[in-house]
């Protein structure tokens, strides 16, 4: 199996995902600026979209959106535990935070990383976020990770979106709940794997 990623993209998610479960895979970095491949090679002939993460099976075949190529890993290896079984309440709320994490939180950081983005633009995207923030911080109070007791792939996805904070110079300082809870993930050794892997830890 193959990843395609950025560093410290979206793509991190899948990538810790792949580790904590166990599952074999090779890393295929990608020049978004280009659409092209480390090594060589065209990315917009794996994904037309153009944008990361994907995953190519041995197959040939290929997912893409993080979403849905972490719970397709996690389902790979259910003793992992990073995905409740498909069908129970649990996996429904797994999938609530999984949309709200893409659609409220990672969409929102997309004019902070912009260089034609207005400062008006910004300026709300940063309000917005700070609001969103403020109520995530609440429903992690008296929790180890975002579903519960159980660390999932959605805490992946959290974890990789709110390290973005880092970039846009937001301090998760405003969060104390936020900030112990990325400690804790960036903790883990298979996330630290990841991030090395991804030259974003030395």
């Amino acid at each position: 199996m193959e990843l395609f990623y950025s560093p410290a993209a979206c793509s991190l998610s899948p990538h810790i995902v792949l580790r904590e479960a166990g599952l074999p895979h090779r890393l295929q970095r990608v020049n978004l600026a280009k659409h092209s491949l480390e090594g060589g090679g065209n990315y917009l002939e794996v994904n037309p979209r153009g944008q990361v993460p994907a995953i190519r099976l041995g197959d040939g075949r290929v997912l893409t959106e993080g979403p849905a190529i972490v719970q397709y890993l996690a389902d790979l290896n259910p003793a992992s535990q990073l995905a409740p079984p498909a069908g129970t309440w649990e996996r429904s709320k797994l999938q609530e935070w999984l949309n709200y994490i893409s659609s409220e939180l990672h969409k929102s950081f997309t004019p902070l990383f912009s260089s034609t983005a207005s400062k008006d633009w910004k300026e709300a995207a940063l309000a917005g976020l700070r609001q969103r923030f403020d109520g995530v911080s609440s429903e992690l109070a008296g929790r180890t990770w975002i579903t519960g007791e159980t660390f999932t792939v959605a805490d992946a996805y959290l974890f990789t979106v709110i390290s973005w904070t880092a970039y846009v110079g937001m301090d998760l300082g405003e969060w104390p709940a936020l900030k112990a809870y990325h400690g804790r993930v960036a903790g883990r050794p298979k996330v630290q794997d990841a991030l090395r892997a991804e030259g974003l830890l030395r």
